[in-house]
């Protein structure tokens, strides 16, 4: 089949030409001139706007919307110069009204002139590339009225007057500055910075300039900084009510460098007053003040930070360097925490608790604690008092507290070994002695000390707790065993200590007395026989005994004192006087414990159940004691301490100090072989760098020591030198 013929069709214009009256254009414009000028002159109620519509249409229509654009601005500039001469005829305070007004109208007409042209506003006008009529409209207002010569800088001065009037506390018309801002903003952003924004932000710099230099000379610290906050709200309000929201960053900018960073550093050192001024009066609100205010500027919150830091650090340094504040650890260590406190509180109410503040407290706080090379004993001293006493009848929530306030200064320490040693050697004493308030506060602390620094720090202090429980069941076993032989004789309890997780000293023995002297060798034969491969040495430094005493008059008493002690108070069982050299031959206790012993036996009041001569509150060697018959107490039990230095005396802390520079050395070249293994070349200052890193946990190693322990690794030959380079060294496998 063939496929059907396609037929095409033409359509072809009309061969006559449409003649059009000559006089048509003219005659139609001056219909739509006329009906300008009524809607301009308010008679815009007889017009049929469907028939001017109709006339704009054919204009263009027939090619004549060039003569209908060029017609419409002739005759809306006329009417707006003859507006201009009215509006610049206004008296006085009239002049915003009758702007605002006018303008009102002209927008009006402007709207019915759009409607009536508005077929040439969507033909014509794109097809030409001409202003459209409403964006026309506001153009001829901005040439002719608002840049009129006689107009324009009485409106600025109109409008900066009127904020300045509000600015001194008078009450202006904001709904008509409201209008006549928003005029300028509808005639194009340019109008309004230009002819506005940058003579009002010019304005106000200047009035801050003026009105901060007057506070800064009459307010203190806090008054200024109330000024400058209200300042500020009312800006910021000002913006809201009448101005263009734009305005805001750069208004508040204006205030914020007049008023705050003009002043900062005058108004942060100011004398009575100033920051360092709030910080010890618990300032919150003007410290919260100066924060909110000091954030807006961009070196703010940092001069704020500098001048916090120096503040902390001087006081710090005063603390820890102050000889008087050094004589009671407890003190010491809790004035430390309450500063904490303090600041800590003043960053988290007024500084927002800004992390670059916490930063900066925590670094003035490990700068001046590790200032006294004694702060990590202090810190156990603390502990130690908590443990013992100062945690009666506490809360669980608190004793946490107060445990967490006890980690929070263990972290600023350099020295986290030394306060360990120390640690060990106190908790000892409050596990041998009964002395702690709980077995649980105990234990947390523990835990506590393990999350911040492994396993291998509390290993031992766990290992005391085992010991503690395994000697009970040791006691068991032994009064099971041999209790029907002891039955006469003096009661024993041993508390069996591993060496390596206690602290225990190397002493000698004392001479203990022969009674206590049989049922020591019967525990350790028992002891013995049940453990093989062990070897017991008792620890007489460590223990404590209960006395039974007669006195004058057949008063007795029952004497809570140490080993030490008792050893002393049983040679008077035998004598009524002996010597201070007597003694010492008798007991072979350590001349240094021997005389604390003696002091407190017969020098504290209450408790002196020796006399001694001559009457003197130190011992000296020759001085001579006696049995005081005339010893009364009203109560049945008495407790004799031993007068302890609290803190160490210079020959133990030297002491201490040797033992943790021995420790060290070890894990300095554990640390030394552990980088030197993984890197097999490393040159020494490189090495020292890495030793720190992986040892500043527990302490910070000396370069000298790490030297050292280099020296002695080559000898031991795990390292050797490089035969060019002297300070490159080499792993030997």
């Amino acid at each position: 089949m063939s496929a059907p013929k396609k037929k095409f069709f033409q359509i072809e214009a009309f061969k006559h030409r449409v003649v059009v009256d000559p006089k048509y254009a003219e005659k139609t414009w001056k219909i739509l001139e006329h009906a300008i000028h009524e809607i301009y002159n308010h008679n815009a109620s007889g017009l049929s706007f469907e028939e001017l519509y109709r006339n704009a249409y054919n204009m263009v229509l027939h090619k004549f919307g060039e003569k209908l654009y060029s017609g419409l601005v002739s005759t809306m500039t006329a009417h707006l110069k003859e507006i201009a001469k009215h509006i610049e005829s206004t008296q006085g305070g009239l002049f915003l009204e009758e702007l605002n007004r006018i303008w009102a109208e002209h927008n009006k007409a402007l709207q019915m002139i759009r409607d009536i042209l508005m077929y040439m506003d969507r033909t014509f006008i794109p097809s030409t590339h001409k202003t459209p009529v409403h964006e026309l409209g506001l153009n001829l207002w901005r040439d002719n009225i608002i840049h009129s010569s006689k107009i324009h800088k009485r409106l600025q001065d109109t409008l900066l007057e009127l904020v300045q009037h509000e600015r001194t506390g008078e009450v202006i018309n904001r709904g008509l500055m409201r209008n006549v801002i928003q005029m300028l903003m509808d005639l194009g952003s340019s109008v309004y910075q230009e002819d506005f924004e940058k003579p009002f932000l010019d304005v106000s710099a200047d009035f801050y300039r003026l009105e901060s230099q007057q506070y800064i000379e009459c307010c203190d610290c806090g008054d200024y900084l109330k000024k400058a906050e209200k300042r500020l709200i009312e800006e910021i309000e000002r913006v809201s009510h009448y101005l263009d929201t734009k305005s805001e960053p750069k208004l508040t900018n204006v205030v914020e460098k007049e008023m705050i960073e003009s002043h900062m550093h005058r108004l942060v050192h100011m004398e009575n007053s100033g920051l360092v001024n709030m910080i010890i009066n618990d300032k919150y609100e003007d410290l919260g003040r100066m924060y909110n205010l000091f954030r807006r500027v961009s070196t703010g919150l940092a001069l704020i930070r500098d001048v916090m830091t120096t503040h902390i650090r001087e006081i710090g340094k005063q603390l820890v360097t102050d000889p008087e504040k050094l004589k009671d650890p407890v003190d010491f260590v809790q004035r430390l925490l309450d500063e904490k406190d303090k600041h800590d509180k003043i960053i988290s109410s007024a500084f927002n608790n800004d992390k670059t503040f916490q930063n900066a407290l925590n670094s003035s706080f490990e700068f001046f604690i590790n200032l006294n090379p004694r702060s990590p004993e202090f810190i156990s001293l603390f502990v130690d008092d908590k443990l013992r006493k100062g945690l009666k009848g506490v809360t669980e929530e608190d004793v946490e507290i107060i445990l967490d306030k006890v980690m929070m200064l263990f972290r600023y320490l350099q020295e986290k070994d030394v306060f360990e040693k120390y640690y060990k050697q106190h908790l000892a004493k409050r596990l041998l002695s009964g002395k702690t308030v709980s077995d649980d506060a105990e234990r947390s602390l523990i835990v506590k000390l393990k999350t911040e620094c492994g396993y291998q720090f509390t290993s031992k202090l766990e290992g005391m707790f085992t010991d503690m429980k395994t000697s009970q069941d040791t006691m068991q076993g032994f009064h099971a065993a041999v209790g029907a032989d002891l039955a006469e004789g003096p009661s024993l309890t041993v508390q069996v200590l591993t060496t390596g997780s206690w602290p225990t000293q190397s002493v000698n023995t004392c001479n203990l007395p022969s009674e206590i002297l049989g049922v020591c060798d019967r525990f350790k034969t028992y002891y013995l026989g049940t453990h093989t491969g062990r070897r017991l040495s008792w620890q007489t430094n460590m223990g404590t005994a209960d006395l039974k005493a007669t006195f004058g008059k057949g008063q007795k008493h029952e004497l809570n004192v140490s080993t030490y002690q008792m050893c002393i108070l049983m040679l008077f069982n035998k004598s009524d006087r002996m010597s201070y050299k007597e003694i010492e031959q008798a007991t072979e206790i350590p001349a240094s414990d021997l005389k604390r012993c003696l002091q407190s036996l017969a020098c504290v009041k209450g408790k002196n159940v020796l006399r001694k001569e001559p009457m003197s509150k130190d011992i000296a060697e020759d001085d001579a004691f006696y049995f005081n018959d005339k010893f009364s107490s009203k109560f049945y039990k008495v407790k004799i301490g031993t007068v302890v230095a609290q803190k160490e005396s210079e020959p133990e802390k030297q002491e201490t100090r040797q033992r943790v520079e021995e420790d060290r050395k070890p894990q300095i070249e554990a640390a030394i072989v552990r980088i030197m293994k993984s890197r097999r070349v490393l040159d020494h200052n490189n090495i020292v760098a890495e030793v720190t890193k992986q040892l500043q946990s527990r302490f910070l190693p000396n370069p000298v020591v790490v030297k050292k322990r280099i020296e002695s690794l080559i000898e031991r030959e795990f390292l050797e030198r490089d035969k060019t380079d002297r300070k490159l060294y080499r792993y030997l496998a």
